[in-house]
């Protein structure tokens, strides 16, 4: 058996986390208000949301550090709301990575071990096995300031996973690095969490990271949870405003359904109308897409297919943005975002010029109040 097999098949001893009713405040501030989630064991799962929301609170209310919170978190069916740190055997991951800089790499992940008093033939397999998942063996001699940014976050995950936590807990990891250097390092926490099937809980504020990384999105804003879900779900079926504007670019127009012939119709106080799948009766919001609209020269071949919506308007502004063409239409008042798959030599629409947009039903997500 390799060592990295080893590190692998010991961090499996992952589990799943259950937390109840779970708030928390700072004096007065009430920052988590009645969280109840479960996450299941092997499960890459993230806490989304703007800052100050909650999410870096309730990670780190998981991990046993700062004010004790109310309700109940369970580990592995334990409960471990009133136990220290570090008697709850998990691994925590910091925005800033927090390595000693007077230590070689290979002494950083040996520090935790040391710690434990674990024997010293011990410490040296763990502490080998882990550079080697992480493919830094080679530079085990180097101090962090030697390294590049992703070679510090991966000492960071090395030191963390030789303790074989739990539950890996990764509070904006990646926060620290360059645009091209956090795609890199987000695959490679992917990659590394599938290995050791290990349940890893991620916090961040960007979308793009959630979406390409989580099995399931806990959405929070002002310390309440929003919405839980998979990436698809969510972005698809959004439980409310805020969800649907968070994750991805959404236009919303409001009004209320009335029963027409026995189908829901969608109506602005601007005239607006928009048969619908299903909606509640009375005032609501619906929501839709700029890339389930298609957008034609006023007059243009009707596209969309059968029983597809169309709205006619004037396009305000453009923009190029490589893989499409983002359109800004002006409809009875309101302005309504397009994306345009870009092809090289295709015809655009300038400022100014009156245009059809055509969207289908189905696309439509509507939402009460």
């Amino acid at each position: 058996m390799s060592q990295t097999q080893s590190a692998a098949q010991r961090a499996t001893q992952s589990t799943d986390v259950t937390i109840e009713n779970l708030s928390l405040s700072f004096g007065t501030t009430e920052v988590l208000k009645g969280i109840d989630l479960t996450i299941g064991r092997g499960e890459f799962f993230t806490f989304l949301g703007p800052s100050g929301s909650g999410k870096s609170t309730l990670l780190r209310a998981i991990a046993g550090f700062g004010p004790r919170p109310s309700g109940r978190i369970l580990i592995g069916g334990e409960e471990v709301t009133r136990l220290p740190p570090w008697k709850r055997n998990l691994g925590m991951v910091f925005q800033s990575y927090a390595l000693w800089p007077h230590m070689t790499v290979r002494r950083n992940v040996a520090f935790g071990l040391e710690e434990r008093k674990l024997p010293r033939e011990e410490i040296r397999r763990r502490v080998e096995a882990a550079l080697e998942l992480v493919g830094l063996l080679d530079l085990a001699e180097r101090r962090p300031s030697q390294l590049s940014g992703g070679q510090q976050q991966r000492v960071a995950l090395a030191r963390t996973i030789v303790v074989e936590p739990r539950v890996l807990l990764l509070d904006e990891p990646l926060s620290n690095l360059d645009a091209n250097l956090r795609v890199q390092m987000r695959r490679e926490i992917l990659d590394l969490q599938r290995k050791l099937s290990l349940t890893t809980i991620f916090v961040t504020h960007d979308q793009e990271e959630a979406n390409t990384t989580s099995d399931r999105i806990a959405v929070l804003n002002d310390g309440v949870l929003q919405q839980v879900g998979s990436p698809v779900e969510l972005y698809d079926r959004p439980a409310n405003l805020f969800v649907a504007g968070f994750l991805g670019t959404a236009n919303v127009l409001e009004g209320r359904v009335e029963a027409q012939a026995g189908r829901p119709l969608f109506r602005t106080a601007d005239g607006i109308e928009v048969p619908l799948i299903e909606g509640p009766d009375g005032p609501c919001s619906i929501v839709f897409r700029p890339q389930n609209l298609v957008i034609v020269a006023e007059g243009g071949e009707p596209a969309g297919g059968a029983g597809a919506v169309k709205l006619s308007g004037v396009v305000r502004h453009r923009e190029f943005l490589g893989s499409i063409i983002r359109y800004a239409v002006e409809v009875a008042g309101n302005v309504i975002l397009v994306d345009d798959s870009h092809q090289r030599g295709q015809v655009t629409l300038d400022a100014g010029e009156p245009a059809d947009l055509f969207f289908n039903p189905d696309e439509v997500v509507a939402l009460a109040g």
